[in-house]
């Protein structure tokens, strides 16, 4: 497996922890994800299901619940969606099940973005693991830019753009923070730390 992080011990990897990308997502569109990552919950493994009850016992507080992750999925979306603006380990386990939600999408934006050469880790890696996201964003194009491309790949797609984009950045664990010039820089895992 590819690995991002594998760096030469005088080099570190630039990243930003998981919950930086509230800065990019809209109040609606991360509630939406939310809810709808809870309600569809039950269909996914296991694993994903007692990551997210673990973290919603450490991290969310539902009013008249002891236990929040006992609370019904509408119930507890909107506090979820709060912590998930704090806590980084949260946005982890909420996007990764969300993607696996997505499965058919999630491929999509893998060839998609394999096409236009982002180094990527494998799409089965477990994202989670890593400790943020990547801050440089391969050059070619803002979000807009991308959809659009997106949709000329895949005519009969029925993603909207909230969706994409966020696939986007969980498939290529990168945030749109800084830009690389018009010729290739080194890639992430190769870039000078900045000072102290």
């Amino acid at each position: 497996m590819t690995d991002l992080l594998s760096v030469s011990p005088d080099k570190q990897a630039e990243l930003l922890p998981f919950h930086a990308i509230n800065e990019f997502m809209r109040n609606d569109f991360r509630l939406s994800v939310v809810r709808s990552t809870l309600t569809k919950l039950s269909t996914l493994p296991g694993s994903h299901r007692s990551m997210i009850d673990r973290l919603t016992r450490q991290f969310v507080r539902v009013p008249g619940f002891r236990n929040s992750d006992k609370a019904p999925a509408m119930v507890k979306a909107a506090p979820m969606a709060e912590a998930f603006e704090k806590s980084p380990d949260l946005v982890a386990a909420v996007l990764n099940a969300w993607a696996e939600l997505h499965p058919e999408l999630r491929k999509q934006v893998f060839d998609f973005l394999t096409a236009r050469q982002w180094d990527l880790l494998p799409l089965d890696a477990d994202r989670t693991k890593l400790p943020g996201f990547f801050i440089k964003w391969p050059k070619g194009g803002n979000f807009e830019e991308l959809f659009k491309a997106f949709q000329e790949m895949f005519p009969d797609a029925k993603d909207n753009s909230d969706d994409v984009s966020l696939m986007i950045v969980w498939v290529g664990m990168r945030l749109p923070y800084q830009f690389e010039e018009e010729e290739k820089t080194a890639s992430p895992e190769h870039e000078e730390a900045p000072s102290p």
